[in-house]
């Protein structure tokens, strides 16, 4: 037997716990009850003392009760049975018990000590733990996690689609086996930052499969933190964006075609006028009659026209041959050619033109793409000013935080975007043009600009006071030469140009 002591404590052990402990006979009468019964079940000791064990069960569980107390007269202990109870205001809940036969001094079963908990919370984050399972094993994006070793520690179905590994043959090894070998640094700034607690957003690069197949990828990445909110590794959302990648090529690739279109056709209307020059300056020198001065000068003025075709046809082509490496470039001249090939339709326009290039150094850009993304720029400006107006356009150096670029702004007085329409001017097929316009050229140009490290941005007003639209672009200089150099003649650091018809 328990001495006094032993008792008390026991009996104390038994109020103080945050588990439900009952005692019951083997008619099933509650015999004992302590305050964790209290506080789960909802009943006071006084409420169910003497009272049958079955209240406590819902009905259609109540067949559980003889089978316990069959195996506590067979002396078997019954443990952690996770079932339904009910609480004494009729609300069901999880728990857990565990029942032991109460024996007296003869050894004779006399009833059973019953130990409950209530399992709610651990059911609802088993629930959520398994919803969550079923969430990631479906998902059609690839969810990897990894650990700050870069270890890959799990890897659902849609990661085996993306990349063919099985989970089997990838958990346990380097996340580096993704990754190709000269984007490998990527991995140590992402763990870097993550380490910091932050999170990697709708980040666009390219992993390996295993087959070797490149895969063009937008990846999520965020921090997994312990129960001490110290971070432990990493979630990563993978998602393939190999088609919509390829469809934004085809894409920049017909906008590409259509600008050189556009430029096409102002070329030709360009050499046009020229060429009916020269035809008409050979027809006057072989009129007979004409001394051989005027017949000299009708020659000198149409090779002088003839110069200017050529001209027109090197600027053009020049800046065209080359679209894939960059190259350093003068941007004023850039721009100028982009003008000088416009210049008819500028005069039919009667438009003022102004430029001012107050930065004259080289920057290393794809000249193909400048042309086509200025030319876009002149020729919405064009659409814009149906009426005549101005177009100004303006270089000037600007020193940002991470480094050194060239800001081109081209402004015009045409009739403006809409407030409510200036947030989507950069969104594919968007245009405020109706059927004048294919919506992809702006789109493309800011994919351009990107590409180049650069940035786009447009402001514009429809107020009949101030109207107009101004585009900035920022590109940074890189590895362009630093020096200023003489152009055209000028030594003074800025060219100013100014042109009317």
């Amino acid at each position: 037997m328990l001495n006094t002591g032993a008792r008390n404590f026991l009996a104390a052990i038994v109020a103080s716990s945050d588990d439900a402990i009952i005692s019951k006979d083997l008619n099933g009468i509650i015999s004992s009850w302590n305050e964790g019964a209290r506080r789960i079940f909802g009943y006071e000791a006084e409420e169910i003392v003497g009272q049958p064990i079955l209240r406590l069960i819902p009905p259609e569980l109540q067949h559980e009760e003889p089978v316990i107390l069959s195996r506590i007269r067979a002396g078997i202990r019954i443990e952690h049975f996770e079932t339904i109870r009910v609480r004494k205001n009729g609300e069901r809940f999880p728990i857990s018990v565990t029942i032991s036969p109460i024996k007296d001094d003869n050894g004779t079963i006399i009833g059973a000590s019953k130990i409950a908990r209530d399992i709610s919370e651990r059911k609802h984050a088993d629930e959520n733990r398994s919803r969550l399972a079923a969430i990631v094993d479906s998902a059609d994006d690839a969810i990897i996690s990894k650990n700050l070793n870069s270890i890959i520690t799990s890897w659902n179905r849609a990661a085996e689609r993306l990349f063919g590994y099985t989970a089997e043959e990838i958990i346990g090894q380097s996340i580096l086996r993704l990754i190709p070998e000269d984007l490998q640094y990527e991995e140590e700034e992402i763990l870097r930052k993550l380490r910091a607690g932050e999170k990697i957003e709708h980040y666009e690069t390219t992993r390996l499969s295993k087959s070797g197949e490149i895969r063009e990828v937008s990846i999520t990445i965020s921090p997994v933190r312990n129960a001490l909110g110290e971070v432990t590794g990493a979630s990563k959302i993978a998602r393939d964006i190999s088609d919509r990648k390829k469809l934004e090529r085809l894409a920049i690739q017909a906008e590409k075609i259509a600008a050189t279109g556009r430029m096409a056709a102002a070329v030709a209307h360009e050499i046009n006028n020229p060429l009916g020059s020269v035809l008409n300056l050979i027809f006057l020198a072989r009129q007979p009659g004409e001394s051989r001065q005027q017949t000299d000068e009708y020659l000198a003025m149409a090779e002088k026209e003839l110069e200017r075709v050529s001209h027109i046809a090197r600027q053009t082509l020049g800046y065209y041959r080359d679209t894939g490496a960059p190259a350093e470039v003068y941007m004023h001249d850039v721009i100028e050619n982009v003008l000088s090939v416009y210049r008819s339709r500028l005069l039919a326009h009667n438009l003022v033109v102004e430029t001012k290039f107050n930065e004259l150094r080289r920057i290393r850009v794809r000249s193909g793409e400048m042309i086509q993304i200025f030319s876009n720029l002149v020729s919405n400006a064009l659409d814009a000013m149906p009426q005549g107006g101005k177009l100004s356009i303006a270089t000037s150096a600007v020193r940002r935080i991470d480094g050194e670029g060239l800001q081109v702004v081209v402004n015009d007085t045409g009739v403006g975007i809409r407030r409510d329409l200036i947030g989507k001017v950069f969104e594919p097929f968007f245009s405020t043009k109706g059927n004048l316009g294919t919506g992809i050229g702006l789109w493309v140009a800011k994919q351009l600009v990107e590409r180049h490290g650069g940035q786009i941005s447009i402001s514009s007003s429809t107020d009949p006071d101030d109207r107009g639209t101004s585009v900035t672009v920022y590109l940074p200089f890189d590895g362009a030469t630093a020096k200023k150099t003489e152009v055209g003649g000028s030594e003074s650091g800025m060219e100013n140009q100014s042109w009317s018809v």
